[in-house]
């Protein structure tokens, strides 16, 4: 009888935890798929014509989202590989989309798309091409443009500065830094003027230190005779990197000048910040993790985290047991890389075994 009982007990366990473990899976299952590349606000207008076809605003609508897609992950001189693309590799891309706004206004048709792209697909498509992405990770830096007047010898800073002025009057959605302009103060303008002789060599530490931001880029635009030299101190995560471009014959009192000269600074920050960030996708790492079936939200909230976690190529549930779930995690990265980016977010793992378990 009374072994009758203990097994009655055993099997009783066996279901809960079958039955645990099945909710575990259908709900890695089901989160996978949501990994994915969401781009949205997509704009597209056509006229109600009589051979009107809404099916081809949609595909208008693919098309332009995939351009917001490769500039938001890609570099610049990447985007230039696969800017031409046909439209059925784009739509076999596409893990759904949504139309979150129609209307009929003059007879012209607008619709706003919000389009998801499947990350995986996404991803082997820029290997074929040999192009590795970039995780589209967004990043406040504070950013000081000072014009230098070789001739004149003057400093223009702040609202007598064309490029302060005009820098932050164009945003795009596909730019991933968000530009901090320092407000004007009297005691910063003559700390700036004091600095002119020195002006290459300053770190303009005085300033950046009243800001709470660690990130920051100075740009010193030096107008000479016939061509204006710019000589950027790009300071990221500690890294200090010095670049220089030169824009000849450019009239800094034009304005459309000065807005292609602004395009031309950003586009070489935003591929900075990129190439910082890029994903290795030809690394593939295996990794094998248990977790004990005790507190199932641990591991719900774990699974969270591998599909919010760019570097995370895929993962799932490999075995089951009573008393722990085995995924296997393919990673774009090193091991080394992989406990340092679960450690930032407070997981820790211990890694004596083959199987690490996650503690």
């Amino acid at each position: 009888m009374k072994s009758n009982t203990i097994n009655f007990h055993y099997k009783i366990l066996y279901i809960f935890f079958l039955f645990l473990s099945l909710n575990i899976f259908f709900f890695s299952t089901d989160n996978c798929k949501a990994k994915a590349f969401d781009i949205d606000n997509i704009n597209i207008s056509q006229p109600f014509e009589i051979n009107f076809n809404k099916n081809d605003v949609i595909d208008e609508g693919f098309k332009k989202a995939y351009q917001n897609l490769i500039k938001l992950i890609l570099n610049s001189s990447d985007q230039k590989k696969i800017k031409k693309i046909k439209l059925n590799e784009i739509k076999g891309m596409v893990e759904s989309f949504t139309i979150k706004e129609e209307k009929f206004i003059n007879e012209i048709y607008y619709v706003n798309l919000g389009v998801s792209f499947n990350r995986k697909k996404i991803f082997n498509f820029l290997e074929k091409n040999n192009i590795f992405p970039s995780v589209p990770l967004n990043k406040k830096i504070l950013f000081i443009p000072v014009i230098i007047d070789e001739e004149k010898k003057q400093l223009l800073i702040f609202s007598k500065n064309k490029i302060f002025k005009e820098w932050n009057k164009e945003i795009k959605d596909f730019y991933l830094i968000k530009y901090i302009l320092p407000t004007e103060d009297l005691e910063h303008l003559n700390l700036i003027k004091n600095k002119f002789e020195l002006i290459e060599d300053y770190d303009f530490r005085e300033i950046i230190d009243k800001y709470n931001l660690n990130d920051s880029i100075i740009a010193l635009i030096f107008k000479g005779k016939n061509e204006i030299r710019v000589l950027s101190k790009i300071d990221i995560q500690n890294n200090l990197t010095i670049k220089n471009q030169s824009f000849p014959d450019l009239d800094l009192n034009n304005d459309i000048e000065i807005q292609e000269m602004i395009k031309q600074l950003k586009i070489i920050y935003e591929d900075y910040w990129k190439n910082s960030n890029q994903i290795n996708t030809s690394i593939r790492l295996p990794l094998n993790i248990k977790i004990s079936n005790n507190d199932s939200l641990k591991i719900i909230n774990f699974e969270k985290k591998m599909i919010e976690t760019d570097l995370i190529y895929d993962f799932f549930v490999k075995k089951f047991d009573k008393n722990f779930t085995y995924y296997q995690i393919i990673f774009n990265g090193t091991p080394n890389v992989f406990l340092k980016t679960m450690s930032n977010n407070n997981y820790e793992f211990n890694t004596q075994n083959n199987v690490w378990l996650l503690e």
